[in-house]
């Protein structure tokens, strides 16, 4: 697995990779913008092309973008899906222009009626996105969720039902996320756990649908349903679990990406430094893949 984490675009896009270079990230996860804005001001042209051209010399790859938390595909409210749609349309065109893996997405959250017809509207959502950018490269990551409140994708067969709404199109694939699936109610942390986990998902949704792992502890407990990550190896997951993705030859190649609390005041006005926390959980996780 390539080890990475999400970094911060202060100072303009290029300076995630910059940031990722310090902390010796192999793959990257950014926001392209404010990630609790519905739209943020254009990329600037020559920070696409730095962006670009410092991925190719630096070797970091994937990268992908994480989507605005406000967009809720699921919504039955029409202006604020139609806000969604909008605003997911121009998620996926930074992506593109950046020349990204995908764009991960929480599903998105009930807000009436049964989870089956709104994992149907996330679906219709996502198609009348494909048929606005038919000829995108970067791909829909469906992140599978926590399952706080009515958030759909906390269950595998969530991702399968959207997945077979879009007639198996190839331009969607999942992220999982380890803190999510511990507090969903998937147990990774004994062995059988872990192996019962992997065999229901290539069952349910298929394993080659894996593009990516969010890499973090989690605060609460097995089946919580409470989304709170932790620093590697102080949760409720402990090291066991990240020592098994590691060392799994069907992840080799996707990224594993934190997304740990960082260090307070550690970056200002858009420095380049490294940041003491996510060095820690870097470094506790190259330890356990060299293991």
């Amino acid at each position: 697995m390539r080890i990475g984490a999400h970094m911060s675009i202060a100072g303009g896009v290029s300076k995630a990779v910059d940031r990722a270079v310090v902390h010796g990230c192999e793959a990257l996860q950014i926001f392209t913008k404010n990630a609790s804005q519905w739209r943020g001001k254009p990329l600037d042209p020559a920070e696409i092309r730095l962006f670009r051209q410092r991925i190719e010399q630096t070797g970091i790859a994937p990268a992908v973008s994480h989507a605005s938390y406000l967009i809720n595909l699921a919504t039955t409210f029409p202006v604020l899906r139609e806000q969604s749609i909008v605003a997911f349309v121009d998620e996926l065109d930074r992506a593109e222009a950046l020349g990204l893996l995908g764009v991960v997405i929480h599903p998105g959250t009930c807000t009436a009626g049964a989870d089956e017809d709104a994992l149907r509207l996330i679906a219709d959502a996502i198609r009348v996105v494909y048929k606005a950018r038919p000829r995108y490269k970067t791909m829909v990551l469906l992140e599978h969720t926590a399952g706080q409140g009515r958030t759909l994708g906390y269950r595998f067969e969530h991702l399968a039902t959207i997945i077979r709404h879009l007639r198996g199109s190839k331009r969607v694939g999942v992220c999982l996320d380890t803190c999510h699936l511990v507090a969903s109610g998937y147990d990774i942390t004994s062995d059988a756990g872990y192996r019962d986990t992997f065999e229901q998902f290539d069952r349910i949704v298929g394993i080659d649908r894996l593009k990516a792992f969010h890499g973090n502890d989690s605060k609460r407990p097995c089946g919580s349903r409470v989304d709170r990550h932790e620093h590697i190896g102080q949760g409720c997951l402990g090291l066991e679990p990240f020592r098994r993705l590691l060392h799994d030859t069907r992840f080799a190649g996707l990224p594993l990406l934190i997304e740990t609390e960082k260090t307070h005041g550690a970056e200002r006005k858009g420095a380049i430094v490294a940041d003491p926390l996510d060095v820690k959980n870097l470094e506790a996780l190259r330890r356990l893949r060299s293991a």
